[in-house]
């Protein structure tokens, strides 16, 4: 199979869909790898490491989507690829399709196979390839969420973890999945004082048992959550529901609640948001202020730190990219039906119930 890896264009995204290392995989599986000229330099690979690993170095992007059976990709295209994308085309990346209606769109009317990172499923059901992205974003919602407690950046101006005779930060994490336990982790390990929500008790007993002394559970509830804000310095929001757009947990008029200077971290911008006031935004502009309350909501918050987000993440895709190109999406997904569940667009048709619902379109399952 020919196998294309574009250069990311999003805004500030310096990861990479393939590294050398894949590379040379795929090509002793017996497949043609085209890499677009500098795609991985970014992350820390030159164009010399993928030529060494058997890649062929491709100019431009139009060069590398016009040769390719299958693109190997980190986010979703945007405006300027979708007229590259053509019918029965193959892209393997992360889509986020359930917030993106312009993008679903496009994806119809391109003719090609999508299949979604964030909705690939493993034996136990969890979602393999989600999963090292959610670990390091819900660590960097952490690190850039102290950055911006900082008064210079709009904040209260408070250390997360305190010092000697001067109480920490409270830092309230909403979701306990991958994402919200990286998060509270990450604060508690820094000296805040962390709460952290969820609707399963089960999984909150299982929080409870795991973390540090320093994070308590909570259930969460629209009256619970309310009850906290008045008091809380860092918000991370991390709730996720599988391809659908994320609930809205903080509306508008809660941000009154809150003393100014507090700031939101939204970890689930890429299905949309969990904070009603929440709107996508970039590494180069990323916070706005509503009713005081600082918003941090960047879309591509691993893209901040490319090398150890490109080495976690190709260390998960590797394995469903060989199935794929071995075996092609069809007799993959037939062998894997976790796989199978990442699919989400064939040929004009939607095959994943999310996304139709989002849009109010119609969906046809992948089995028909």
């Amino acid at each position: 199979m020919k196998i294309g890896v574009p250069k990311e264009i999003k805004n500030n995204e310096n990861r990479v869909g393939a590294t050398p290392a894949g590379v040379k995989e795929l090509v002793k599986h017996g497949h043609t790898v085209y890499v677009q000229h500098t795609a991985g330099e970014g992350s820390g690979f030159p164009d010399e490491e993928y030529e060494a690993a058997g890649a062929q170095i491709l100019p431009t992007i139009e060069d590398v989507y016009a040769i390719a059976d299958m693109i190997i990709k980190v986010k979703e295209p945007i405006a300027p690829e979708y007229p590259l994308v053509r019918k029965d085309q193959l892209l393997f990346t992360y889509f986020h399709f359930a917030c993106d209606e312009e993008l679903t769109m496009a994806m119809l009317k391109s003719g090609a196979t999508c299949i979604a990172y964030e909705t690939v499923r493993d034996r136990q059901g969890a979602l393999p390839l989600l999963t090292p992205m959610s670990e390091v974003a819900g660590r960097m919602s952490i690190q850039e969420g102290a950055r911006f407690l900082e008064k210079p950046q709009g904040g209260k101006g408070k250390l997360l973890g305190g010092v000697p005779g001067v109480k920490p930060a409270k830092v309230l994490v909403l979701g306990a999945g991958v994402v919200g336990r990286n998060a509270a982790l990450m604060a508690a390990g820094l000296g805040a004082d962390v709460t952290i929500t969820d609707i399963s008790l089960p999984t909150l007993r299982h929080v409870a048992e795991v973390m540090p002394k320093n994070v308590k559970t909570l259930y969460s509830s629209q009256h619970n959550i309310e009850q906290e804000l008045p008091t809380v310095d860092l918000v991370v929001g991390s709730v996720l529901i599988p391809g659908a757009k994320a609930p809205h947990l903080i509306t508008a008029d809660m941000l009154k609640i809150m003393t100014p200077g507090t700031v939101l971290v939204d970890v689930a911008i890429d299905q949309g948001g969990c904070f009603e006031t929440s709107h996508a935004t970039t590494h180069s502009d990323p916070v706005y202020t509503i009713d005081g309350v600082v918003h941090y909501a960047v879309a591509n918050i691993p893209g901040a730190v490319p090398y150890t987000s490109t080495m976690a993440l190709t260390n998960a895709t590797l394995p469903y990219a060989l199935q794929l190109a071995d075996l092609g999406w069809r007799e993959a997904c037939k062998k894997d039906p976790g796989l199978a569940q990442g699919v989400n667009i064939v040929n004009g048709e939607i095959t994943f119930k999310g996304v139709a619902e989002a849009f109010g379109l119609e969906y046809n399952p992948l089995s028909l």
